[in-house]
């Protein structure tokens, strides 16, 4: 929520804080930053708060803003040496959220996400990525093949990370160049025609009895060593 506020990328309209909470600081930062922004803040009993919000651990606090501004794919790869991140059919929140807040962290330019057969940007989401998605602009497209074929007519690698990949991200030597990875969904991974379009297939290294890792673990890898290399270290 307060990273919501500070982020200021959409309208808020008013603050609902359930009543009763206790006076922790982060309510009072909430309530000044309202405050400052002439948002109202209202008070309202368990019930009908828990009606009013989409999720089961909201906290007792909540937002009513503007939905999440998108932005076109082109406008992505205008950026200077992006670095971008597209999902290939993942449809849990918990780990879209992961995944933006990672990215976040690894100075990714941008998410690509499909409109059809993939988690939406929801409150489980927002909530997961820690205020991330206020942060890391999103672009939605029909379909992730058509959209890859659209970054490498702009001079953007597309590489797919996933396990059947041949060779190690950590070989990657287009890490510092535009670059989008493409993360596939749980347990199946990337689609058919997802892999055969990507310029590049690589895999994490695994040392242990566990044959993979969970989407949002293996995007966390993933994003750091192309950071890692793009820092020069």
């Amino acid at each position: 929520m307060r990273e919501l506020l500070l982020a200021d990328r959409r309208g808020v309209r008013e603050i609902v804080m359930q009543s009763g909470l206790d006076g922790a600081s982060i309510l009072e930062d909430i309530v000044m930053l309202a405050q400052d922004r002439r948002i109202s803040v209202r008070e309202v009993g368990r019930s009908t708060f828990d009606a009013l919000a989409h999720t089961e651990s909201a906290q007792g606090v909540l937002a009513e803003a503007e939905p999440l501004p998108t932005v076109e794919v082109e406008e992505l790869i205008a950026e200077p040496n992006p670095f971008l991140v597209m999902v290939d059919g993942l449809t849990d929140p918990h780990n879209l959220g992961a995944i933006f807040r990672s990215a976040d962290a690894a100075g990714v330019t941008g998410i690509i996400l499909p409109k059809h057969r993939s988690a939406r940007i929801s409150a489980t989401v927002a909530k997961t990525s820690a205020g991330a998605i206020e942060h890391v602009p999103v672009a939605t497209v029909a379909g992730v093949p058509a959209a890859i074929q659209v970054l490498q007519k702009h001079d953007v690698w597309v590489i797919g990370l996933d396990e059947a990949g041949t060779r190690s991200i950590f070989d990657l030597n287009l890490a510092d160049q535009p670059l989008c990875l493409v993360l596939g969904a749980e347990g199946p991974g990337l689609s058919r025609l997802t892999r055969e379009r990507c310029d590049e297939l690589v895999s994490i290294p695994m040392q242990g009895a566990v044959a993979s890792l969970n989407v949002s673990a293996a995007a966390t890898v993933a994003m750091f060593d192309v950071a890692r290399r793009r820092l020069g270290t």
